[in-house]
């Protein structure tokens, strides 16, 4: 069996989020089991030096020809390609700049899906697996064309859509017999998510939760009744990560590598990060949050909360990028308050040495399809509090028992408010008092399983089903 794996981001050539790394992860597990490649785009910032040219091709969208060159790479057993193409491979970020989204991304990944269709063909794949709104319409064009290529089509965010112009169908010589509420038609729209929804063999979010919640209102992003209507092939299977590239013990952003039972260099790393801030007194307990800084992950129940959370005895430290006026806020918040240190951007490295250096990860996000902070920060020894919601549910618990080898141990917060999520943090600072408990749960934490290996055998139930 041959399988694709399509993305706009796979680590490390290109990220923005988890997809990423998700992207990198569990094509790595698969290849275990089956022959799979992946494609993505080749972005403007790329090096084409370092890779390879596989092959050339044209296509043809609205009577326009596109030429196509598809690099690619190796690492492991894995192969990865890459489609550049005009539009497509000019820019120098994968969506948008400064300015918002590039006004032409349903062309650029218009152009993406239709050349994923024709590699697809190419490589002679029996299953093509599709990632969010991005390669969303591989799955019609695969449709249209009567191919026999299984699709999986995986949601990581369902807030995230791709919703154009309905002209963009033309440019996509989509027929608009496919423009109706039932299809791709979304509030006189085109919704290209809703391709990959209606015309996949299979829906899969990625958390067992998140697709429950996904068929409410409360949660289903305006898409509610249309998923309902294909649940039957909706299914919800956990997140898991590189657990070579998370690895404490061999991690080279760090300066103290360390295991379970080294937790004396995590202590050291955490001297060390305290040092390189303006932050002080190591033993006090040292709360991280590493995110995007959007409504989506609690930014705006954090700042609501900052002033009482800062005044309790513990340092606070924010590793994100987001809009200028949430940037600035916490930039002001940082100036006041000498325990709390902002940096405002996503750097890799510094991602990682924060993980090794904090005692606790803050996610207190209003939704969370999956989320894989929480899976990194345990592998680290770093506590999660968490609001109880989407994969964050179903991969962290502040019962013990329910812990389990790819379930961690956590505080948890059910009611989304201020006053539930500063009563969780009082509940973490009380545990942290309670040193020998405090270092078992962490160690235990540390011995769970946060790889795709399960979660990549119930893929694969769908690739051969």
């Amino acid at each position: 069996m041959k399988v694709l794996f399509a993305a706009s981001e796979i680590f490390p050539h290109a990220k923005s989020g988890g997809l990423a790394d998700v992207s990198d992860a569990l094509p790595n597990a698969l290849a275990k089991s089956v022959d799979i490649s992946r494609v993505m785009p080749f972005y403007g910032f790329m090096k084409k030096k370092e890779f390879k040219v596989y092959e050339n091709f044209t296509i043809l969208l609205a009577g326009i020809e596109y030429k196509i060159e598809i690099l690619k790479t190796k690492k492991d057993k894995v192969v990865t390609y890459f489609v550049n193409a005009p539009f497509l491979s000019t820019t120098q970020n994968l969506y948008g700049d400064e300015s918002g989204d590039y006004i032409n991304n349903d062309l650029r990944f218009g152009i993406f899906c239709k050349a994923i269709v024709e590699l697809s063909l190419r490589l002679s794949v029996d299953v093509l697996h599709l990632n969010d709104w991005h390669t969303a319409l591989s799955a019609l064009f695969i449709k249209e064309s009567n191919l026999k290529i299984k699709t999986i089509f995986t949601i990581h965010n369902l807030a995230y859509q791709g919703i154009f112009d309905k002209y963009s169908l033309w440019k996509l010589s989509i027929n608009e017999k496919y423009f109706r509420p039932d299809a791709l038609e979304f509030y006189d729209k085109a919704n290209f998510l809703k391709a990959g929804i209606a015309y996949s063999n299979y829906i899969t979010t990625v958390s067992p939760s998140y697709a429950q919640e996904i068929l409410t209102k409360e949660f289903g992003c305006g898409l509610d009744g249309f998923l309902r209507k294909y649940k039957e092939k909706l299914s919800g299977i956990l997140n898991g990560i590189n657990t070579v590239v998370f690895d404490p013990s061999t991690d080279k952003a760090l300066e103290f590598n360390y295991n379970k039972n080294s937790l004396e260099n995590k202590h050291k790393n955490k001297v060390s990060f305290l040092q390189q801030t303006k932050l002080k007194d190591p033993r006090k307990p040292l709360f991280v949050m590493i995110s995007r800084l959007v409504d989506q992950k609690g930014i705006f129940l954090l700042i609501e909360s900052i002033e009482e959370l800062l005044a309790k005895n513990l340092n606070l430290a924010i590793i994100g990028d987001g809009n200028a006026e949430i940037c600035e806020k916490l930039d002001l918040l940082s100036c006041k308050h000498e325990n709390f240190y902002f940096f405002e951007g996503y750097d890799e490295h510094l991602s990682h040495k924060t993980y090794a250096s904090a005692d606790f990860l803050l996610m207190p996000s209003k939704f969370e399809p999956c989320g894989l902070n929480q899976f990194i920060a345990m592998q680290y020894g770093t506590f999660p509090l968490v609001h109880e919601v989407g994969g964050l549910k179903d991969s962290v618990h502040e019962n013990m028992d329910k812990q389990s080898v790819a379930c961690g141990m956590g505080i948890v917060f059910k009611e989304y408010n201020k006053e539930n999520f500063l009563l969780a943090v009082d509940r973490t600072l009380h545990l942290k008092k309670n040193t020998k408990e405090f270092k078992s749960i962490v160690q235990s934490n540390m011995e769970c399983n946060f790889s795709f290996e399960n979660s990549s055998l119930e893929y694969l139930k769908l690739y051969i089903d």
